[in-house]
Parts: C-alpha cells; sequence; structure tokens
C-alpha cells in the first residue's frame, strides 16, 4: 500500500492506493487562510500538520488493514508558500503563500537591480514566487530574516515534521526562483541575490527517489512498520501530473483548483519568461514543463457562492438552465481576485463586472463567473509555446462541474477528458511513493480511465469570441484606470 498526502490551499487530503494503483481510500481536512491585511495570504504551517494528524486517524479507521501495509509515503504541496524555520526548528512567522502578492515592489525592484535572475532561473519575477517573498521579510521584518536557519515549501516542511530531515524536490524547488531549472540544483548566485545560502535551503532528490524514513517513534505511533520511506514528491501541479499521467512530452492537463493551471510536458527545459509562462522540473527525471497559472480559478465560484448565500451545486445548476441567448448578454467577469500571473504578471489586477442591469439574475452572476475563469485560462493556453495540445486531462473541483468542463472545450476550442479521480495531487504523490519503492513508471504512470469527454461545439464558438475579446479589452481598460485611483 502507498499514502499519497497533498497539501492544497483549502484542504489537506490524502488517499490510500494498492500495487495496481487502486484507490483504496480517501480523507480531507479542511484548511483556511488569514488575509490580514490587502494582497497578503498566509497559513500556519502547524494546521497543515494537524490536518495530517485528521487525515492519518480518518484512514487508519476506516481501512486498519491496508494502512498497516503502507510501504511508502508520497507528498504534494501547494507551490511557493515559505516557510522560516530558526535553528531550533521554532516556526518564525505564519508561511506566505503562492498567491500573497505583498511583494510586488520587491520585485520590481530585484527586476530592476538583478535582471540577469530572469536568465538564471528561466522564469519572470514575479510575487508570488518564494524569492520575492524573502526580500520582503528582510526589507520589512529584518529580525526575523536574520533569524532564518531553513526555508522550506509546505510540502517539505509535513516531511521535516515526518521524518526530521530539511528535503525537498526540483519540481518544487523550480518556484522559488533560487534553482537553475536546466541542472536541477540549487544557484548559488540566485541564492545570494536575496541574500541566502546553501546552508538554508533543504537538500534535493527526485520526486520518484527516497527522500528519508519515516521516523520510527511517529511509525509506532501511527501503527506503521519501521521500514516505511518517503518519496520526494513534487509540488502540487507536477505531482497531478503523475497522477494523469501526464508525463511524455506534449502530455498535457488543466487543473481548475483554487488557481488555474494549463501544465504541458516537455523533454527539456523550454523557457520563454517574459510571456509569464512558468518553465519547471518536472516530478520525474529528465522531465520539464511549462506551465501557466492564473491565481483564482475555482476560488472565485467560491467567492461569489458566498457572497449569494448559495451552494455552489445549487448555482451551478441554476446556470445550466440558462438559454445560450441569456448567456450571450450574461455581465462579463474579470477574475483577478488575487492579482495576475500569467499572462499579466499583475500584481494590482482586480475583479469586477461589466454590463451590469435590475434584471441581472444571480444565474447570470455565476454564468459570467465561470466563463472569466474559462477566459483567462484562454489567455494562458495562447502565451503557452509547447507545439500543438490536442487534448487536456481537467482536474481539480472545477473538474466536477460538467456544464463547466464542456465551457472550457468551447472556448479553449480542443478537447477535453475528465477521471474518476479529481484527487491527482495525492494520486500523484501516492504513485510516486511507489516508485520510489521499485515501481516501474510504465506501469504506474498510466493514464488513468476516461469518466467523460467534451468536445468543442462550434456552433458557441463565433459569439464567445467576441465575449474573449470585450473580456480581454476590458482588462486593458482596467490597467489604464488604476492610474486615476487614489
Amino acid at each position: 500500500m502507498y499514502l499519497g498526502i497533498d497539501i492544497g490551499t483549502s484542504e489537506l487530503k490524502a488517499l490510500l492506493t494498492d500495487s495496481r494503483g487502486e484507490i483504496i481510500g480517501s480523507a480531507h481536512a479542511a484548511l483556511t487562510v488569514q488575509r490580514p491585511h490587502p494582497h497578503w495570504a498566509e497559513q500556519d504551517p502547524e494546521a497543515w500538520w494537524q490536518a495530517c494528524g485528521q487525515v492519518v486517524t480518518a484512514l487508519r479507521q476506516q481501512h486498519p488493514r491496508e494502512w498497516a501495509a503502507i510501504r511508502a509515503i508520497g507528498l504534494s504541496g501547494q507551490m511557493h508558500g515559505a516557510v522560516l524555520l530558526d535553528a531550533a526548528g521554532e516556526v518564525l512567522r505564519p508561511c506566505i503563500l503562492w498567491n500573497d502578492t505583498r511583494s510586488a515592489d520587491e520585485c520590481a525592484r530585484l527586476q530592476a537591480q538583478h535582471p540577469e535572475m530572469i536568465a538564471l532561473s528561466g522564469n519572470m519575477i514575479m510575487p508570488g514566487f518564494t524569492a520575492p517573498k524573502l526580500a520582503w521579510v528582510a526589507r520589512h521584518e529584518p529580525d526575523i530574516f536574520r533569524r532564518v536557519a531553513k526555508v522550506l515549501l509546505p510540502k517539505d516542511y509535513l516531511r521535516w515534521r515526518l521524518t526530521g530531515e530539511f528535503v525537498s524536490d526540483p519540481s518544487d524547488a523550480a518556484g522559488t526562483l533560487w534553482l537553475d531549472v536546466a541542472k536541477r540544483d540549487w544557484s548559488d548566485e540566485l541564492l545570494a541575490i536575496t541574500g541566502l545560502t546553501r546552508d538554508q535551503m533543504p537538500g534535493l532528490v527526485e520526486g520518484c527517489a527516497v527522500s528519508a524514513a519515516l521516523d520510527p517513534a511517529l511509525a509506532t505511533e501511527w501503527g506503521l512498520g519501521s521500514a516505511v520511506t518517503v518519496a520526494g514528491g513534487g509540488g502540487d501541479n507536477a505531482t497531478s501530473a503523475v497522477g494523469v499521467g501526464a508525463v511524455e512530452p506534449e502530455d498535457a492537463f488543466i487543473s481548475l483548483g483554487t488557481s488555474g493551471v494549463i501544465f504541458v510536458v516537455n523533454d527539456r527545459l523550454q523557457a520563454d519568461p517574459q510571456s509569464g509562462v512558468h518553465a519547471f522540473c518536472h516530478a520525474l527525471p529528465d522531465r520539464w514543463h511549462q506551465m501557466s497559472v492564473m491565481l483564482s480559478a475555482a476560488s472565485c465560484l467560491r467567492w461569489i457562492c458566498n457572497l449569494l448565500s448559495v451552494t455552489e451545486s445549487q448555482l451551478m445548476s441554476e446556470i445550466a438552465g440558462l438559454s445560450d441567448e441569456a448567456c450571450r448578454r450574461a455581465p462579463v467577469f474579470l477574475p483577478y481576485l488575487s492579482g495576475e500571473r500569467t499572462p499579466h504578471n499583475d500584481a494590482l489586477a482586480s475583479g469586477s463586472f461589466f454590463n451590469l442591469h435590475h434584471e441581472t439574475s444571480r444565474a447570470l452572476l455565476g454564468y459570467a463567473v465561470i466563463e472569466g475563469v474559462t477566459f483567462g485560462l484562454a489567455d494562458g493556453l495562447q502565451v503557452l509555446s509547447s507545439g500543438d495540445i490536442r487534448q487536456c486531462s481537467l482536474t481539480g473541483g472545477g473538474a466536477r462541474s460538467s456544464l463547466w468542463a464542456q465551457l472550457i472545450a468551447d472556448v479553449l476550442d480542443m478537447p477535453m477528458v475528465t477521471h474518476p479521480a479529481s484527487s491527482s495531487g495525492a494520486l500523484g504523490a501516492a504513485r510516486l511513493a511507489q516508485l520510489a519503492d521499485g515501481g516501474e513508471r510504465g506501469d504506474v504512470c498510466r493514464k488513468p480511465d476516461v469518466l467523460a469527454r467534451y468536445t468543442p461545439r462550434a456552433e458557441r464558438q463565433p459569439w464567445l469570441r467576441q465575449r474573449l475579446a470585450l473580456f480581454r479589452l476590458l482588462y486593458q481598460q482596467q490597467r489604464d484606470a488604476r492610474a486615476l485611483l487614489p
């Protein structure tokens, strides 16, 4: 048996798989984001550890025999978060998350003073990445910065609690702006730019390699054997790719979770930083990937549902009752509730509705939101340079909606497929654990069964293209209008 654990933004998920890759059981625990100031997003790392304990207890109770047979654990996690530890292993401050944009000024300063960062890292300097976060801490919290002994990414903090070892992997480390992505190793030059050294970083192993053994005392407490190992694991998108079998060049998937991601596999580094496309290592050796990332995706749907006091399922049901004619005249929504990355790299971008009327219903607002997120994905696809993508797997919470899946197929003019297992990050982590235990890549990383297929509907594309053009115009007008804000 293999255990995959995925630290998301809104929940921590875990699942058990057997040697055939079948999912035996799953559990999740909710997480919350703290936003003490505008543009801030933080979590307490202790909350991840408590959530991990909850899912472990649930799986152990539900599947005691299978639980006792676990041989390896894999880890997946939200990328870019800065967990800062002092020399005694104490957390110095709440983790600054991937969707925290407070370091926009630091990004501008780094780009002006150290333009070589872009060439060395292969990526644009964005507030979401880890290095600008540490530049912000150095400037605004110098006492904390002086005490930093280790900088860990979220899943690697969990690994430290599991094993006592400081280890990361290239796929997650690539999102820090401290990695030489081509060499899959820390760059001393990049670290020095933000006043850090290699000693403050965790060691690196490939995602499918053994990183450490589970702490013996914890193994006993959890009712596991003494030989359980922990795989290197990966950043959430790379592990999701492993979960949907996207491991060969030109394989692609879209993740519709808190953020929205288009992920394309490469067999070499293909960097295009000026486009805002991320070029990172995959969780498997000899593989890289390109990725476009929008900061607010399914989180926009949660936001409008909370605002309207309606459940997501109820609102989606109401949206399904709309005619194409109604949708053509719906408001247009800009989904930039947390700023935006690809392609705009605009920390100050904000959400907005255009074309509201007295008769605008909540169903039309809901349609505008999922359409706006889909248009954001279209902007990301437009700047990806990885050849022709013939088909995409669709994963994440938003993939559970057939209506949204069909809309994505229509707007992107690309077939979409969904799969039975929605927790692809946790599934990918479990697969990496199996690989670290000696599994063969071809057997372990197979593509899962197709649950549903969605083919683009040509009759809807003319008016959707017209609305997409309006969406893009509204963003440009918003940028111009911001100059008039106080």
